[in-house]
């Protein structure tokens, strides 16, 4: 969640530690954990409420589809097409010609 590395977590427990002390470090973590428990139910009951969780799911869903519209609607294919038939017009016309 955080892309916090062993070494960064290291330096992070020594500076609580230092500015804690070993005595109340337990305490403080205890606390700090209950914070975050209660930080993340007040989430996902704010993302309950506003219906933000299914919005954001809906807009996904809508960009997937926009990009799938665009990528089908590349006119490539039907240039391809295009340039096929006027080959096929061309050397016709050659044959004609020549005959």
């Amino acid at each position: 969640m955080f892309n916090i590395g062993f070494s960064e977590l290291m330096i992070i427990l020594l500076i609580a530690f230092l500015v804690v002390g070993p005595k109340d470090l337990p305490k403080v973590a205890r606390a700090l954990a209950r914070f975050v428990r209660y930080l993340k139910t007040k989430w996902a009951e704010f993302l309950e409420e506003t219906e933000l969780d299914s919005t954001v799911k809906e807009f996904q869903a809508a960009g997937k589809e926009i990009k799938e519209v665009v990528k089908n609607a590349s006119p490539a294919e039907e240039l391809r097409q295009v340039e096929e038939e006027t080959k096929a017009v061309l050397r016709r016309t050659e044959k004609a010609e020549n005959s």
